[in-house]
């Protein structure tokens, strides 16, 4: 843990941000909402596909809908606010997250840490109230986030992308079994899809910040490895995202074209922008192509089985 006078320095540097936040903004940091907010269409997706293949009905199964989303993103957001109670030392390191509320002195560590148990400990209760199955997945992935990646990994390994990636490919498990506890083919898929997503997409943002995580001390594989080996890593990782789409063949011929077309896509950027000389504004573009590949690949599914 960083000393004091380096964490009052950190705060005074940050003072005029801190001044203008109030305390829902505070909050909506601390659980980090862009995330909850991401899964939160990955946990829809895996929930609504199993309605569709069970032909259960929505508007039948709404309570099963509220418990399952709302316990998934407390699950997330109480795993979130853990984080930044752990991580508030190198936090205060990099551009990107000095200006969180538990570096700022908005938020202290220990409200940090019992928020967090908190929301954990709701959210699990509301999912334990859809299936046993979807609680326990919940809780895995809060366990693989907190003390996996956040507690064990991060600071250790260059695999913490890896580690990392397993909490963040739960959610539409945890949406499936809300509805079905017996996790078939389709949920396996949309697992490994989201796992292998996570790791070029996370690579591309370490190239983007590697001296940030140089001065944190985190081994992220740019930093230990050099951009060469990162970027290679991440077109393979692309690359086994190929044969994904024929599995869900159950949805349909348009999703497996436009799920293809979108691999096939990040690839040939990846490929094409490979030999650049600027390594950053490849990350970059890799980064962007890769928020609108979830999205897009995650939305078609749903749409899909309207028409």
């Amino acid at each position: 843990m960083a000393d004091t006078k380096v964490a009052s320095n950190a705060t005074l540097k940050d003072s005029t941000t801190f001044s203008n936040t109030s305390a829902f903004k505070d909050f909506l940091a601390l659980i980090k909402i862009g995330i909850v907010n991401s899964n939160f269409i990955t946990t829809f997706a895996g929930l609504w596909l199993a309605l569709h293949f069970q032909n259960m009905g929505f508007l039948d199964n709404i309570g099963t809908v509220i418990y399952t989303m709302l316990g998934s993103s407390l699950v997330i957001a109480g795993s979130c606010s853990i984080n930044n109670f752990y991580d508030r030392d190198i936090d205060q390191i990099m551009s990107r997250t000095k200006s969180r509320p538990t570096v700022t002195g908005k938020v202290t560590g220990q409200q940090a840490l019992i928020i967090g148990l908190f929301l954990i400990t709701v959210g699990t209760i509301f999912l334990f109230m859809t299936t046993t199955t979807a609680a326990l997945i919940g809780l895995s992935g809060a366990f693989f986030y907190v003390v996996l990646y956040t507690m064990w990994s991060k600071r250790r390994y260059t695999l913490n992308t890896v580690v990392g990636s397993f909490s963040g490919a739960v959610p539409p498990l945890i949406g499936w079994a809300a509805v079905d506890s017996n996790l078939g083919l389709v949920p396996i898929i949309l697992f490994l899809i989201m796992f292998i997503w996570q790791i070029p997409h996370f690579l591309a943002i370490a190239m983007r910040r590697c001296e940030e995580y140089r001065a944190a001390g985190v081994p992220m594989l740019p930093v230990i490895h050099g951009f060469a080996i990162t970027k290679r890593q991440m077109i393979a990782w692309i690359a086994c995202l190929l044969p994904l789409p024929f599995y869900l063949f159950s949805l349909g011929w348009p999703f497996v074209v436009l799920a293809t077309a979108l691999n096939v896509g990040w690839l040939v950027l990846g490929l094409v922008g490979f030999k650049r000389q600027d390594d950053r504004k490849w990350a970059t573009l890799m980064f962007v192509y890769s928020l609108n590949y979830l999205t897009i690949l995650f939305v078609s599914m749903i749409i899909v089985t309207l028409i």
